[in-house]
């Protein structure tokens, strides 16, 4: 068997196309990142050097701090409704009372599969507030007095834009669920269905202390995956009204090639990736202490 394991520098060549890559690809950005978030750099052939300046200056900007504030409200929003939702329709597709299980995971997971600024189109469609289904609806049974333009009041356009994020990425997390949910014997849940235990029960007791790591997978990859939305808000809303929808990707989007602040917007980037990763550790440790302690 030894001589059919090749030579260790042989796994060395084969893996070296592939971490050059991941150089490449994640480190040598930040990098550059880095040293042009050090200038005040308009995007032409000159710099001036300013040190530390931009970071001081993103320390004071409230413009940053409200987009930070508006990715984690969406980040809090989607988690319950993203991984809420489905893991209550996991639990229903894992049940013997729904027929057609594949076709519901099909559809489910459908909507993964489409670009976001199509979805970002098709939902400011449907709030439009002259041709928008909302509004058809709301005519249709009645309610005039609710018509509104939608995505132009300060106070509902983070939860409106938040809707299609959620509508997107439930099957997504569907799959992971049930995944998760396939590990689990069925005896035991079973057993406990002889034994008197309701559904709830089941769930809380059972079910959840067995894909506590799954759900924890979800839970980072929704903190991570909300944290640098982008395609949704930018077809929507562009950060409007005013600033109510402003994330943090969209602002460093709008300094580096709206305003042409690219050394500023470099540093807005490096704010970004420090900030993610301390928010998906944080809740990592947070969402993993309990299931590490006891074993999962």
């Amino acid at each position: 068997m030894n001589n059919l394991r090749p030579p260790k520098f042989k796994f060395a060549i084969y893996l070296l196309p592939g971490i050059l890559l991941y150089v490449f690809a994640v480190f040598v950005p930040v990098l550059g990142a880095l040293y042009y978030s050090m200038f005040d750099w308009m995007g032409g052939p000159k710099k001036t050097f300013a040190g530390l300046q931009n970071y001081v200056t993103l320390l004071h900007d409230e413009t940053f701090w409200q987009a930070l504030k508006n990715n984690l409200v969406l980040t809090m929003i989607c988690i319950v409704g993203q991984i809420g939702i489905a893991f209550l329709m996991a639990m229903l597709l894992n049940t013997r009372y729904v027929k057609m299980k594949q076709f519901h995971r099909v559809v489910s997971y459908f909507p993964v599969t489409l670009s976001a600024v199509v979805i970002g189109f098709i939902w400011s469609m449907i709030y439009d507030y002259n041709y928008g289904l909302l509004n058809t609806l709301l005519g249709v049974f009645g309610m005039e007095s609710l018509q509104q333009a939608w995505l132009s009041n300060r106070k509902l356009a983070l939860f409106l834009v938040s809707l299609p994020l959620i509508w997107q990425y439930i099957g997504y997390y569907l799959v992971i669920i049930l995944s998760g949910l396939s590990s689990i014997d069925p005896g035991v849940l079973e057993m406990a269905e002889i034994d008197g235990a309701t559904g709830f029960q089941r769930a809380r007791y059972i079910t959840l202390p067995l894909i506590r790591g799954t759900l924890i997978v979800c839970l980072t990859l929704c903190i991570s995956g909300n944290l640098k939305t982008f395609d949704h808000i930018y077809v929507m809303t562009g950060g409007g009204p005013g600033i109510s929808t402003m994330v943090m990707s969209l602002y460093a989007y709008q300094n580096s090639f709206v305003r042409y602040k690219m050394g500023y917007g470099s540093a807005i980037s490096i704010g970004i990736l420090i900030i993610s990763l301390l928010i998906t550790l944080l809740s990592r440790r947070i969402a993993g202490g309990k299931g590490e302690k006891s074993g999962v």
